[in-house]
């Protein structure tokens, strides 16, 4: 008997496993470890190999921490786009609980409920530069569907995507179209699971309206509720693409968040390092939240034991 026949059964799983481990390693993992040792050197994404007259790379030069230092104490617009990042995960966590009442909504047996679930489906499914594309034109000061609502009322058209202190507030309600149709399928799933003979017991406990839905429905909903929260929070971290769309960071850098900033550092600015530096503060924060998360799921399924 060979080696193979003898452990067949213990190899499989391994082999099977083997592409998509390496997949990983390759587009992934590797990928990570050398965004953060570039973040250590001084590059403009040249050739690596070209060589300056007495023999050292003239594109490649190890700087330790000065962008990690320069970043914390010499770049105002690093802030700009951290507090910017923290607006964005702050309002849109008020994606989770719309998208609830909603779910809720849609969820009762009406005639013809079925069509219009289906158009609350309709923004998940739209490709996030048509959605940026489409508020662009809502919010535009001259012909905007926004201006024509306000003409109505006699007030004076709001240029939310030219004005520092509102530009990214404009972009953020634009992220809800999407991230309220996402949250919302959600709890439409989670609500197919929930136990009808747990809602009738608190019918005839005598709970209904919000008692029912805090006590009896949110508690089963808790899967579909942590899911929400972190895909939402990671959502806001890497925003990018609304805004790139939108504002492209202005005014004058004014709605930039961090994954913005990395894009212009590294690919406009020519400083790889650097933008790698920020892309690293950037998967540091991500990864303690994740931590804290996965903390808090164990620990409460512990409790449940």
């Amino acid at each position: 008997m060979t080696f193979w026949e003898r452990n067949q059964l213990k190899l499989a799983p391994f082999l099977f496993l083997a592409p998509a481990v390496l997949v990983f390693l390759i587009y992934v993992i590797y990928p990570i470890f050398d965004s953060i040792w570039v973040s250590f050197h001084e590059w403009n994404g040249m050739d690596k190999t070209v060589l300056k007259e007495d023999g050292s790379p003239k594109n490649w030069k190890w700087v330790g921490l000065k962008h990690y230092i320069t970043l914390f104490t010499d770049d105002d617009e690093f802030y700009v786009s951290l507090f910017n990042n923290i607006r964005w995960l702050i309002f849109s966590l008020l994606a989770i609980p719309i998208g609830l009442f909603l779910a809720l909504f849609v969820n009762q047996k009406i005639t013809g409920m079925r069509y219009i679930k289906s158009l609350f489906y309709f923004p998940f499914v739209i490709n996030a530069v048509v959605i940026g594309v489409i508020f662009t034109w809502f919010y535009n000061p001259k012909y905007g569907a926004l201006t024509l609502v306000l003409g109505l009322f006699g007030l004076d058209p709001i240029p939310f995507l030219a004005d520092e202190n509102l530009a990214t507030y404009g972009i953020i309600i634009a992220s809800f179209f999407p991230g309220i149709a996402y949250t919302m399928i959600l709890y439409i799933t989670g609500l197919t699971g929930v136990n009808r003979e747990m809602i009738e017991a608190g019918r005839i406990d005598g709970a209904s309206g919000f008692t029912m839905l805090w006590h009896v429905i949110l508690p089963q909903l808790r899967p579909a509720t942590l899911i929400a929260v972190v895909v939402t929070i990671v959502g806001a971290l890497r925003s990018f693409d609304l805004i790139a769309v939108m504002t492209a960071g202005g005014p004058w850098g004014s709605s930039e968040v961090l994954a913005y900033k990395m894009y212009q550092e590294a690919l406009f600015n020519y400083r790889m390092g650097y933008g790698a530096a920020i892309a690293t503060i950037l998967f540091f924060i991500m990864d303690i939240y994740i931590a804290w998360f996965l903390y808090r799921l164990f620990k409460s399924e512990r409790s449940e034991k």
